[in-house]
Formats: structure tokens, sequence, C-alpha cells
């Protein structure tokens, strides 16, 4: 019905994700389908419509974000995703494809700001591997807690194209300038000690059970407090750098809107769906 609150009980039937409400603390656990709970157009679907409805539900308090399985996420489904982006990303794209192509960077985009935009506090808890769009929406988190297994990647560079969810925009204020350079300009992988050394993640736990554990256990403490108190403090933290990761987003996706098309990006998805090593030339 039209003007209807959604709340996480009458959310509609999900695929990517799973919803569950204990207590005070709604749990959202990453599906898939895809393999490594890749990010294909289902997730960027309702991760908003989920998050917009935790954020109205008047019992939720806290939210845990998890993965099911052994991962976090692999990131962006690109096998999945490309297929709509072909005549976006051509070439000899003109003003017309390119604008299409801006418009859907921002949807991403959107869709990663609902986790930061939600008043209530979100805790990430992260194992096996999270990499690329699983590091933009940990970063949109308010607090991440890892399990020793985690593995963590800012990779996009390593496929031809800047990152533009927000890893870029909202990393800095959490591990500095200097490691976010360095992640997001070698697309190296850290493991959770490091991650931890460069306060990317708060804790690391012996493995996905525990992390887990405290992560609710965490969000459980969070919804003892005042609620509104709790939202209180969140905005005004965000209020710190709303304005400057929400100036990046636009820079980033109109820079990616002119640029991202390439040789070197159509070289980087034929390598990988070739599994071989892709040979970047500059073009």
């Amino acid at each position: 019905m039209a003007g209807m609150t959604v709340t996480a009980d009458s959310l509609p039937d999900l695929v990517s994700l799973k919803v569950s409400l204990t207590g005070h603390v709604a749990e959202v656990t990453l599906l898939g389908p895809a393999k490594g709970n890749a990010m294909g157009p289902d997730f960027w679907r309702e991760l908003p419509l989920v998050f917009g409805a935790l954020d109205q539900d008047p019992q939720v308090r806290a939210i845990v974000l998890t993965g099911s399985g052994k991962h976090f996420s692999y990131g962006l489904d690109l096998p999945a995703m490309m297929g709509g982006w072909a005549g976006m990303l051509a070439g000899d794209a003109l003003a017309g494809p390119r604008t299409e192509f801006l418009a859907e960077v921002r949807r991403l985009q959107a869709a990663v700001s609902s986790i930061a935009e939600t008043r209530k506090p979100v805790v990430a808890a992260i194992s096996g591997w999270c990499i690329g769009g699983g590091v933009d929406i940990i970063s949109a988190a308010d607090i991440r807690l890892a399990s020793a297994d985690a593995k963590f990647s800012v990779r996009e560079v390593k496929v031809a194209i800047v990152a533009d969810i927000g890893s870029l925009q909202r990393l800095a204020p959490i591990i500095g300038e200097g490691h976010l350079r360095e992640l997001a300009l070698t697309g190296k992988d850290i493991d959770a000690a490091r991650a931890e050394k460069i306060g990317l993640v708060n804790d690391v736990y012996a493995d996905q059970d525990a992390v887990l554990d405290a992560a609710r256990t965490l969000a459980g403490e969070l919804a003892t407090n005042p609620p509104l108190v709790v939202q209180g403090v969140k905005n005004v933290l965000n209020a710190r750098t709303e304005r400057e990761v929400a100036d990046g987003l636009r820079y980033v996706a109109a820079w990616n809107a002119a640029f991202l098309p390439s040789k070197d990006l159509a070289e980087a998805v034929g390598a990988f769906m070739e599994r071989r090593a892709p040979e970047f030339k500059g073009e």
C-alpha cells in the first residue's frame, strides 16, 4: 500500500538477503545466490529496501551484518552485472549510454549508502573473503569485527576499475590515507591481523562462530542504550564526513561514466572469464 511503512516483519520475499529479528537486534545475512555471496542484480535491488525498512522499524535498535557460508562476499558479481552494462560501456558509447551508466553507478552507491544512513548502528561480522564491493559495504557499517581467517581486498584496480561505490570515500577516516592508498592502488590482499593493526576491524576472533557471537553480543549491548541517543550519536559522528563522502561519490561516478570504458576493462573481464592473468596496456 502506498505510504505504508515497511518493517522487518513485513519485508517481501528476498533472494539475496535474509533478515531475522531477535529482541531489538536485526540480523542481515548475505545469501548470494552467486558463489561467495557475490553481489548481483537482486542484491542491489534488495539492499536499500532492507536497510530502509530497518531504519523505520521502531523495534530495531541495532543491526548485525554478516555473510552466509565461509565468506562474507566476493564483491560485485561481474558476469551478472556486465550484461546490463554492455551498451553503456562500449568504446563508442556517446552521451546517452554514459549518462545511463552514471545513473547506474549512483544507484549502486545509494544502495551502499543505505547502510551508512540508517539511524541504527550496524555491526559487521566478517569471515573469509571480503573483496571489492564487500569492503564497500563494511566501510558503511559503524563497527567491524573479523574472524582470524578473514581476508580483505580493495581489488577494483585489478579489474581496471576505479572503486566507485564507497570504499575510497569512507575508508580514509577509518584506516588513514596512507593505508587506503596502499590498498586501493595495489589491490593487494590483507589478512585479519593486518586489518586489525590498521584499524579496519576493531577485534579479531578465533573463527566464524566466535565473531558472529561477538557481533550479536555487541549489538545487544548497543540496543540496551537509549535508542534516540544512540541514533543522535551516530548522526553527529556522520556529520563530520557525510558532505565529503557525498562529494566524493558524485565525483567518482562522473569519472567512471567518462573514463571506465577501456580496452583494459575488456581485457580484465575477458581474463576473468578465461581464468588467466590480464595484460593491461593503458588503452
